[in-house]
Formats: structure tokens, C-alpha cells, sequence
């Protein structure tokens, strides 16, 4: 029995991207041909080190199995269904992602921080049937409305791991094909709606072909370590399969807020570090503090990287920032540059595999030095799940990523800036019409509009220009209040660092909210900002 609603939901063949054929098998499982592959040779190295415990290969492989058994024994998994996963970055978390792929599953992976109406969201359009949970995240999830939701474990409170010990430590993986859908990332457009990004088994090998194994180059005894989310696919590349791909170690830790991350490299002489530019800025100010010398590669994404954060990380520790710009629809990165040609304030070059343009409204390419859209193609590509914005996203076989760029003569890409209204602070993505939704429903609250302003620290900041209702004072009391309520209904990073208090809101004539315009209203005097301290 297969479940078929993957490939039931993919968009028509004549909507998807140019995609590179790969020399695969036509039958491919992707978590053994990146996880068992190290088996023996790298049987005893460290696969996975965490605060909590270190698992070598063996041991990992081990874990996946039992899940895997527990997956399909217990739990009835059949290949196709779609499996939530909700942790932060820890062992059980990288074990539960490689059981469902090696059993045949559907990985959909969620942000530690999502609120239940986030989750909500997420379950109900991929109509997900199982979850594996840590148990310190089972409040929002169980009060998520999702009403395919069968089968929920945790893990954390001795549940999954009970399961486990029943199970052997043997486990065939399925007989899946490398056309399989695999994963579901789900990214957030700039309604807020979420949208999910379907990636086959064949995506996860390109990655590691492609930019890992011609731009980073890594070897099986570095040690990679990371801020972002294994939710989020630039995580789950970084973080997970580059290493498990050479057979090095994957350093994980859940929380990593640049003075955490910088006291990580020392204590665990990490080699490879993944994280945004904001994070090395953090840490570029503080490096006498730690020692960071046994790295030798950092890679930036996630927002683009400014040149005097190149500058000031280079200067603190020598190394040249490795930037590059990579999309959820994509997978993972395909704009960068290898350490040999870097050069500052440009993003680089097409990722061996890849093809880029900036084209114009017409889809044409315009002249080198003139702005205009990204447009991308190759291994990996945009497949939405069951979405009308798929043939926005794609057109005449290349993926328009939303982004303005600009190439020089010598052919490298250059940022400007997102071509939608999508905030993007400190590696984040927040929809602006999201937040907006958050204050609506605070009872002070008429009108809501939300944009991103320039931050020194963190690129962009979450400002919100807000009507309130009569007898509501525009005071600081008023202003925590509704970052409070908007960290209660949304997942918390998403909440105004900044509050703006107007009479009423730029509108068209038939009423709908001029976003440009909100970026230009003065924030002081006529209007006072309110600066929240709060992290």
C-alpha cells in the first residue's frame, strides 16, 4: 500500500522547472545512501554531538532503525504518508527526520516557536497523518486543529524511547524512487499563507553534489556546527546532510544565539559553521573572547550579507565569509562563490549545476549592471503542493525567486532586495500581513499595517504602524501589550520590535493598504516609537 498524495498534489509537469537530470538510480532512498553509506568504514566516528549525548554511526543508524520499526509496526506508517516533526536541534530529532525518509515517509519539519494556529495550518494542507514530538512541544500541537492527525509520539518522556527498545535495531528501508516526494518545507509567502515546498529523494543527494561537494568542500573530519533550524532547509543541508555526506560530525545545539554559538566553536574546535550574517556580526565583536580558531570555513544565508560584516568577521578571524542566497523552493543554496573567488559585497557565482539571469517583467535578460529579477534553474526546483502561486513562481522553466539582483561584467550576482514585502530579520522570514493579523485580533486595535525598517543588528526589524480603537492610550503599557498578544497567537520572533501609533493608515481609493507608503511615514514627532528592549 502507497500513499499517493504527494504525487496526487504535484503541480502539472508543464508547470514545474527545467530540472538537470542526475545520474541516480531510478530506485533511490536517500537517508541510506547519506547515513548507511558510512557504515563500516565510518562505523565508530561521531555522527551527531549534542549537549545531552554523542551517537557515532553506528549508534545513529541504530536509533533510525528502531523509529523506523516503530514507524511502521506500531504506528502503521505506509511510504507516502506525511510525518510531522517537532523538536529543536538535537539527536532525536536528526534520528526521527532519517526513519521517516528511510521508511518511506513524507518529512514535514516545524519551527520549535510555531503556534497552534501555525501548526494548524501546516496539518491541514498537508494533510498530515503522524507526528513524532518532543514532549517539552506537545501543548501547541495537540491544541492544533488537524483533523487527518492519527498517530502523535513523543520523545523526551521516555515514550518513543520505550517504543524503540522494543524494536530491533534492523530496518529494510523502502523500496522508494528517486521521483519520490521526501520532503514538505513549508516556507511562508507574503500573505502569511503558508506554502509547501515538495523535494524527492534525488533533491536531497543534489544538494550535497552540488554546492557541498564543488563550493564547500568539506572533509570527513570536520566538524560542522550552526544556528538555523533543522526545519529549515539551509539548517537541514548545513547542519545534517553535508556533513553525514563525508562522513564528519553534525554539532548540534538548541539554542545558539551568537554568545552560545561562539562558546560552542571553542568548546567543541568546530571546523565548518553555518549561521547569518547578524550572528557573525555578534560574534565578530566579541572574538577575543572565544577561541575561534579552529574554524576554517563560515558560511553565510539567510539575508544578505553586508560587506562591512564581511569585513569585520575577516578582520576578527582571518577566514572570508562564504555568502550565498538559497530559497526554501530551492532547497538550499545555489548563488555562492568558492573561498578562491570570493569577492566582498557580492553574493557570487551560479553553483556548479546551476543556471542564473536577471531578467525583466518580460522574462528577457537585461543587460549586465542592470537591476532586475533572479531567475534560477537546475538540479533542484520549485514544486509547490497543490498551489496556484506555482506558476508565478516558475515561469518558462526557470524559478523567479522573488529577489532583485544585478550582474556585473565579470558575471557575478550582486543583491538589492526582495522583490514582495517579506521582512527578513536576522536569518528569519516574517510575513508582514501575518503580524498584522496578530494585532488585529488584539481588542485596542482597528488598523494594523507592518513592514520591515533598517536595523544595524538584525538587517530588519518588525515595525508596526497601528490605529487603535477609542479609549485606548498609544502609551508604552499599550505597546507591550500587543507585542505580548502577538507573541501568544504566533510564533514569538515574528513579534513588532518597534510600535508606531497613527490617526489612520495610507489606503487606496477602494482601501487597500499602500505598504511603500508605510516605510515613509515619520515615526517622530507626529507619530512616537516605541523601541521594545525584549529580545
Amino acid at each position: 500500500m502507497i500513499d499517493s498524495f504527494c504525487r496526487d498534489n504535484l503541480p502539472p509537469p508543464e508547470e514545474w522547472p527545467d530540472l538537470t537530470p542526475l545520474p541516480y538510480p531510478a530506485r533511490l532512498n536517500c537517508a541510506t545512501a547519506l547515513l548507511d553509506r558510512n557504515l563500516p568504514a565510518r562505523a565508530e566516528h561521531p555522527a551527531v554531538v549534542t549537549p545531552a549525548e554523542t551517537l557515532t554511526y553506528t549508534q545513529l543508524v541504530e536509533r533510525v532503525n528502531r523509529i523506523g520499526n516503530v514507524l511502521m509496526n506500531d504506528l502503521g506508517l505506509v511510504p507516502g504518508n506525511r510525518v510531522l516533526l517537532r523538536s529543536a536541534n538535537n539527536a532525536w530529532m536528526v534520528a526521527a527526520y532519517f526513519a521517516v525518509l528511510k521508511a518511506g515517509g513524507v518529512v514535514v519539519a516545524t519551527m520549535p516557536l510555531l503556534r497552534a494556529r501555525e501548526l494548524g495550518q501546516i496539518l491541514r494542507k498537508a494533510r498530515v497523518t503522524h507526528a513524532l514530538c518532543d514532549a517539552r512541544l506537545a501543548d501547541e500541537l495537540a491544541a492544533a486543529d488537524a483533523p487527518d492527525l492519527q498517530h502523535i509520539l513523543h520523545w523526551g518522556n521516555g515514550e518513543l524511547e520505550a517504543r524503540c527498545a522494543s524494536q530491533p535495531a534492523q530496518f529494510q528501508a523502502a523500496d522508494t524512487a528517486q521521483d519520490d516526494v521526501c520532503l514538505i518545507g513549508f516556507t511562508s509567502g507574503t500573505t502569511g499563507e503558508p506554502k509547501g515546498t515538495m523535494h524527492f529523494h534525488r533533491d536531497m543527494l543534489a544538494i550535497c553534489d552540488h554546492y557541498s561537494a564543488q563550493v564547500l568542500l568539506p572533509a570527513p573530519e570536520d566538524r560542522f556546527i550552526g544556528s538555523p533550524p533543522l526545519a529549515f532547509t539551509f539548517g537541514l543541508g548545513g547542519l545534517v546532510l553535508f556533513p553525514f555526506g563525508v562522513g564528519a560530525t553534525a554539532i548540534l545545539l538548541e539554542r545558539a544565539p551568537p554568545e552560545e554559538l561562539a562558546a560552542a566553536i571553542a568548546r567543541h574546535r568546530a571546523t565548518i559553521c553555518f549561521t547569518a550574517p547578524t550572528a557573525y556580526r555578534a560574534m565578530a565583536a566579541k572574538a577575543g573572547e572565544h577561541d575561534l580558531s579552529s574554524l576554517r570555513k563560515c558560511v553565510s544565508a539567510g539575508e544578505h550579507l553586508p560587506k562591512p560584516i564581511f569585513e569585520a568577521w575577516q578582520k576578527a578571524t582571518g577566514l572570508k565569509l562564504m555568502d550565498g542566497i538559497g530559497a526554501t523552493e530551492m532547497l538550499h543554496i545555489f548563488i555562492a562563490a568558492p573561498e578562491e573567488a570570493i569577492r566582498p559585497g557580492a553574493t557570487g557565482l551560479p553553483v556548479p549545476g546551476y543556471e542564473a539571469k536577471v531578467v525583466g517583467l518580460d522574462g528577457e535578460e537585461v543587460p549586465r549592471g542592470t537591476p532586475g529579477r533572479l531567475a534560477v534553474r537546475g538540479p533542484t526546483g520549485c514544486r509547490y503542493l497543490a498551489d496556484p502561486r506555482q506558476r508565478g513562481y516558475v515561469q518558462n522553466g526557470w524559478n523567479i525567486t522573488g529577489d532583485s539582483f544585478f550582474q556585473d561584467e565579470d558575471g557575478y550576482f550582486h543583491f538589492l532586495t526582495r522583490n514582495d514585502d517579506m521582512i527578513v530579520s536576522a536569518g528569519y522570514n516574517i510575513a508582514g500581513p501575518e503580524v498584522e493579523e496578530a494585532l488585529l485580533s488584539h481588542p485596542a486595535v482597528r488598523e494594523a499595517g507592518v513592514v520591515g525598517m533598517p536595523d544595524e543588528e538584525r538587517g530588519s526589524i518588525v515595525t508596526a504602524h497601528v490605529v487603535l480603537h477609542p479609549g485606548h492610550l498609544p502609551d508604552d503599557a499599550t505597546v507591550r501589550a500587543l507585542q505580548e498578544h502577538v507573541k501568544s497567537v504566533i510564533a514569538p520572533y515574528k513579534y513588532p520590535r518597534r510600535v508606531a501609533f497613527h490617526d489612520a493608515l495610507p489606503r487606496t481609493e477602494t482601501g487597500k493598504l499602500q505598504r511603500f507608503a508605510l516605510r515613509k511615514l515619520p515615526l517622530a514627532p507626529e507619530a512616537t516609537p516605541w523601541q521594545s528592549p525584549a529580545p
